[in-house]
């Protein structure tokens, strides 16, 4: 293998890389990317999977991890037949981790590189294979937002484009709060690189870069430093002196610095075919010779491991379960119909767990609830992250039943006896006193004004047992970018994008709605009150203040201006506003400071 010319595709696995993800045996490392690390591996079936493992500063972050879970589930709904379809994933694990189909062709910055430009008619068919693609990605509400040369794959019968919606999630842990957007700066689009905006016009924009990258053989804005080729997309217009003149008015459209101004994607795949002087057909002729022999090297793969899979570390003993054979008529779990499909969910198991989808018998009295045993390790192409089957329990002897001695429970009678006697004589003390200790409000000396704490701690009362308030925690010039949200519960609060910033999840978010010329802070967890200058924000105020919005615009704010937050997870907050940026500046935000009281109140039930 090391003579052909694929030995420098497929790297072997060198110290550090893990031999097993998921189940899955890895063969070769595929490459290396911002995000993380990718891998070849196979099903149970022998088919070739993509295996993306996250890397550690990104799986550390739990935001990473939630928009990371949502985007993969959201990927699981495109399939179209210009992407590589998720095959399975773990959000939940230590390292997460997905996978998709493998696709045997050289990405269109690499081929690129090696044999220049592509022919119009490769790059017509290149441009409505990703515009299909984005349509179907659209469709399942992703907007891909890093859509560049290295995410589009020429297989032989068309592109495929890969990573869709997945740099959402690197959103999470690279802002902090600056507006600044993670995506590859030369294939961004001018609201993207200035105020950290997309939407599937954002998508377009990129296919216009494509397309001309494709044909010229280097970016329309050029190269060098990042920052200066973000200037250049959101100041200068493209150089595309070089465009074939066919191409010129798709892409000049594509282009556009208004997000309006740019095609649909049917209106794109109809001038492509407008453009074009023959019928558009995928085939196995689309790329020129020199390309096609890179899908050729891609096919000769290296041969699945032949190694059998890690055992559990720790073998179970047969007194807490054992092996038992299917009974006649059900459903032999090591049958290849139990593999799954990559749009089911399949089950991981073991020679001693029941069948997937048979539900196993409870353990009966004396057994553990969760057998000890060693880590399973299931068969590659199983989903580590569904609940395994329950496990099948060796029929039951109870243990023999042992004559308790009456001493014990002689002397547990005299103790109960004692405490009887002991609580009956309190009562009456109580009651002597004239003094109802359940009710701090009607006792002498009581303090009205710890009510409220006491009331919030699930009843407890009583002087010296109420929660006492939550010590304040300061933050200071938080920048909040446009259609960006943050939680009072995050420390420190750090601004993340929000899709739909009304009904989401934030406890404060700056919106701006041009068209209608509002600028507004706002929440979607909770109320807002814009104290009044002779109101000094603190918890007390913030507590007794019934003056309550959702919605505060900002033509009413001013430097210095308090707003308190009242979030639904019993976060207090004082939000002191401190500006918003300039005509200049590339982004829209504002500056605020927050003063938070953790768990103030009892959270608000669903």
């Amino acid at each position: 293998m090391s003579s052909t010319p694929s030995a420098n595709l497929f790297k072997p696995l060198q110290e550090g890389d893990p031999a097993v993800v998921g189940g899955y045996r890895l063969a070769a490392v595929l490459g290396t990317g911002g995000m993380g690390k990718v891998y070849l591996s196979y099903t149970p079936g022998g088919r070739p999977i993509a295996l993306k493992v996250i890397r550690p500063e990104f799986s550390e972050d739990p935001e990473f991890r939630r928009r990371f879970k949502q985007e993969v589930q959201a990927a699981q709904r495109v399939q179209g037949l210009y992407t590589a379809p998720v095959i399975d994933f773990d959000t939940d694990g230590a390292q997460p981790w997905l996978a998709t189909a493998y696709v045997p062709g050289p990405s269109l910055a690499h081929a690129v590189a090696q044999h220049g430009g592509l022919p119009l008619r490769s790059v017509l068919l290149l441009t409505v294979g990703v515009a299909e693609a984005l349509h179907v990605i659209h469709g399942a509400g992703i907007v891909h937002r890093d859509l560049k040369p290295a995410n589009v794959l020429l297989a032989s019968d068309g592109p495929r484009v890969i990573d869709f919606g997945i740099a959402r999630a690197a959103d999470a842990t690279a802002l902090t709060g600056t507006g600044v957007s993670v995506g590859t700066p030369a294939f961004m689009s001018p609201e993207q690189a200035s105020a950290g905006t997309v939407a599937p016009a954002t998508d377009v924009f990129a296919l216009g870069q494509i397309t001309a990258f494709a044909a010229i053989g280097s970016p329309a804005y050029g190269d060098g430093p990042s920052h200066a080729v973000l200037y250049r997309i959101v100041h200068e217009d493209p150089d595309l002196s070089r465009l074939p003149a066919e191409l010129l008015p798709l892409v000049t459209r594509c282009l556009s610095r208004d997000p309006a101004g740019r095609p649909s994607l049917t209106e794109i795949i109809e001038l492509c075919h407008e453009l074009s002087p023959v019928a558009l057909r995928q085939g196995e002729d689309w790329l020129p010779q020199a390309v096609a022999g890179s899908i050729t090297e891609r096919l000769r793969l290296p041969e699945p491991a032949k190694t059998p899979p890690p055992q559990p570390a720790v073998a179970p003993t047969p007194t807490q379960f054992s092996p038992q054979h299917p009974a006649p008529g059900t459903v032999n779990p090591y049958t290849p119909t139990e593999f799954s499909s990559p749009s089911a969910p399949s089950a991981s198991f073991a020679p001693t767990q029941s069948a997937p989808g048979v539900p196993g018998p409870v353990p009966p009295p004396g057994y553990p609830a969760h057998p000890t045993q060693g880590p399973h390790t299931p068969a590659p192409g199983y989903h580590t992250h569904h609940t395994p089957p329950p496990v099948t329990y060796a029929p039951y002897a109870p243990p023999p039943r042992v004559k308790p001695k009456r001493t014990g429970l002689i002397v547990a009678a005299s103790v109960v006896g004692v405490v009887v006697v002991l609580g009956v004589i309190g009562s009456l003390l109580s009651d002597g006193s004239g003094k109802d200790t359940n009710s701090g409000a009607d006792s002498p000396g009581s303090n009205s004004s710890n009510s409220r704490s006491g009331s919030s701690d699930g009843g407890t009362s009583g002087g010296d047992q109420r929660r006492a308030d939550p010590k304040p925690v300061s933050y200071k010039g938080i920048d909040l970018t446009e259609s960006y949200e943050l939680m009072l519960a995050d420390d420190p609060p750090r601004p993340v994008e929000g899709e739909d910033l009304a009904y989401g999840n934030g406890d404060l978010y700056f919106s701006v709605v041009r068209f209608m010329d509002e600028a507004a802070i706002g929440t979607a967890n909770g109320k807002l009150v814009l104290l009044n200058n002779t109101q000094k924000g603190s918890l007390e105020t913030c507590r007794t203040e019934t003056r309550y919005t959702e919605k505060i615009a900002l033509d009413q704010l001013s430097n210095g201006s308090e707003i308190c937050v009242l979030s639904d997870a019993g976060h207090i907050a004082v939000a002191t506003y401190r500006g918003k940026s300039g005509e200049n500046d590339p982004g829209s935000y504002i500056t605020i400071d927050l003063r938070i009281w953790r768990n103030a109140e009892e959270a608000k039930a669903d």
